[in-house]
């Protein structure tokens, strides 16, 4: 990786850090999913700053914004866009939904109904819109931040397992401490906190560091550690549906990530270990007697991690 590309990732989490407090690992995830060309679920109460996470990224990285609020009455075409007849020219014209940006926050996407939720997540994988038989190309880069309150279930429609598997990472930003919070208390007392953020990139830098992951070298034996993970989740005692192979896709592209902003050209299977929880927690899903024991996804995963053997790959290549 070039030391401009890295320098122009590390100036932009510094930017984003200065509004997200205390939250330096939160922060670095997001980016890295940003990286690896995917897109990220937030999993979180309100107030924690999902909001201003998203935004604070739009701002560093000088990309288009956009949001909704998703609520049971919003509609596919509301974010995919619908086709109008205009009296005056005679002509259908097609009006953009608010898919139509680089940066789309999609705030309670629980809210939604499954028709809604399934129209957004046909805009991630495609990476386009089709409305009445004409495609429509989404700008570049396209990425989606999208929430979830994890608590106050009603009238939500929690997503399905298929449809989780479609973002790359799932994380928790958690209450900041109390120096943290003290500070952000202070910081804001006069100022907003998005004033403070200057882009320092743009959508072609973003697209540029996303090509740089993609010729980060992966051992073949990095390659088998992956493929042996997502196995072992596949016949896990405590696992009724096992990692994807989109899933061991996503692992390796954020491990690619990983490796880069390190500043390295090629992937340890420490970089594997690193986002293997937030990649792959959300594609599993647990026995129903173990759920019911209290286990976790991710406490499972942990003990994943532990029984398979780590390949011994040189720290030079």
């Amino acid at each position: 990786m070039k030391r401009q590309e890295l320098s122009g990732a590390r100036q932009v989490l510094r930017q984003v850090e200065t509004v997200i407090q205390g939250k330096r690992e939160v922060v670095r995830k997001v980016f890295l999913a940003m990286l690896a060309g995917g897109h990220i679920l937030i999993e979180d109460v309100p107030g924690t700053g999902k909001t201003t996470l998203a935004l604070a990224f739009s701002r560093a990285l000088s990309l288009e914004f956009g949001r909704i609020q998703f609520t049971p009455d919003v509609l596919p075409s509301d974010v995919t866009g619908f086709t109008m007849y205009q009296q005056q020219t005679g002509k259908f014209v097609f009006k953009r939904g608010a898919a139509f940006c680089n940066l789309l926050l999609a705030d309670e996407i629980n809210r939604a109904s499954p028709k809604t939720q399934s129209a957004l997540l046909e805009v991630m994988e495609e990476g386009q819109i089709t409305v009445d038989g004409v495609s429509h190309p989404l700008p570049q880069p396209h990425i989606v931040i999208a929430t979830q309150n994890p608590a106050g279930s009603g009238g939500t429609h929690p997503l399905p397992e298929s449809q989780m598997d479609r973002f790359l990472m799932r994380i928790s930003i958690g209450y900041p401490d109390m120096d943290s919070e003290i500070e952000m208390l202070r910081q804001r007392r006069t100022a907003a906190p998005l004033e403070v953020v200057e882009p320092v990139l743009d959508a072609g830098g973003l697209l540029a560091l996303r090509q740089a992951v993609t010729q980060v070298e992966i051992h073949p034996s990095i390659y088998r550690y992956t493929v042996k993970l997502a196995a072992a989740t596949r016949d896990h005692p405590d696992i009724a549906v096992g990692v994807s192979p989109r899933g061991t896709l996503a692992l390796t592209r954020v491990a690619q990530a990983v490796a880069m902003a390190a500043g390295r050209s090629f992937v340890l299977p420490d970089d594997v270990d690193l986002c293997f929880l937030d990649v792959c927690a959300h594609r599993v899903s647990l026995q129903p007697r173990s759920a019911a024991q209290g286990k976790t996804a991710e406490q499972v995963l942990q003990g994943v991690l532990q029984e398979v053997p780590t390949p011994a790959v040189a720290a030079a290549q």
